[in-house]
């Protein structure tokens, strides 16, 4: 603050600078463990007691790191390394959601610092190559294998002998070679990340398979559909079988629904969800909470589509 000079030279009194900002309220260093990756580094940002909460392993153990939205885009090597460094090789969970400038150097050497990583998430990170995950891979494997979950998709180039490969390496662990069956993968789990970031302990060993219709390298789903759940028939990729974007459910017993982020959704989502008060359309729950509005909108809301629509009828009778 600035301090204002009387005639005399001395600070004219009532202007000086006040008691000084305290500490951070408790709170805020609790909620510290809940909060992301792109979160926690801006609180550090914040003051000294947090930056060295936030790099304190004894309160933070940073044994998750989960990159999204938006931090994904600007992910370089360089930060990777520096973000992963606070877990002091004991980094159990790497998430890199659509992280395009990550490279196989990058991920080659935190699993070299990281041997006791179990669950490795880099679906469409697509700066990686099949051959840099396989090499990944097996670097996990010779550090006593613990690695049990593999999510790979939109990772170029990846052919039916790299999966062959891949699933070599993870068979190594006794733990997964004594699963009786795949864990179901439902498209919204799948499609949601949040999901995951819960931990949830049944998911698919690796997330992409041969798809039975199509016979592609692909994210296979199963159905949620109670009239469904026994056909092995509605088993498959999602460009083989569309599904509700809410549920999981095909529509082959149920009537289809389209959201204005033209995601499709089944009859009964599509009656739970708030409608623009113009095109009577739903967000999907994704969308809606990225637009901010909650599930409870009762009011309704107006689509951008039709928020443009109605700027161009202005314009044109302007």
């Amino acid at each position: 603050m600035e301090i204002f000079q009387t005639s005399e030279g001395e600070p004219e009194p009532g202007l000086g600078p006040g008691p000084g900002p305290g500490p951070p309220h408790e709170a805020l260093f609790l909620a510290l463990a809940y909060l992301p990756v792109l979160e926690l580094l801006a609180m550090s940002e914040v003051c000294v007691s947090l930056r060295d909460c936030v790099k304190n392993d004894d309160v933070l153990p940073w044994l998750n790191v989960v990159v999204e939205r938006p931090l994904n885009r600007r992910l370089s090597d360089q930060n990777l390394m520096r973000i992963a460094s606070m877990s002091r090789g004991r980094l159990n969970t790497l998430a890199l959601i659509n992280c395009s400038r990550i490279t196989d150097y990058a991920l080659h050497s935190l699993v070299q610092q990281n041997p006791l990583i179990q669950k490795l998430f880099i679906p469409g990170c697509t700066a990686l190559s099949a051959e840099g995950v396989i090499r990944a891979v097996k670097t996990l494997s010779q550090q006593g294998h613990t690695l049990k979950n593999l999510w790979i998709n939109g990772i170029n180039d990846i052919q039916k002998h790299h999966l062959e490969t891949l699933s070599s390496c993870l068979q190594h662990n006794p733990k997964e070679q004594q699963k009786p069956q795949r864990p179901l993968l439902l498209f919204h789990e799948y499609k949601n990340f949040s999901t995951i970031r819960h931990y949830y302990k049944d998911q698919p060993t690796i997330d992409i398979e041969i798809c039975p219709r199509c016979k592609e390298l692909r994210p296979v789903f199963d159905c949620a559909s109670k009239a469904c759940k026994a056909k092995m028939g509605c088993k498959g990729c999602i460009f083989c079988i569309p599904r509700c974007i809410e549920c999981s459910g095909c529509f082959e017993s149920l009537e289809q629904e389209e959201a204005v982020c033209e995601d499709s959704l089944c009859l009964d989502c599509w009656l739970q969800l708030p409608k623009c008060n113009f095109c009577n359309k739903p967000y999907c729950k994704q969308h809606a909470e990225e637009k901010g509005l909650g599930s409870s909108t009762s009011a309704g809301f107006v689509c951008e589509a039709c928020e443009q629509n109605r700027y161009n009828s202005d314009e044109e009778w302007e």
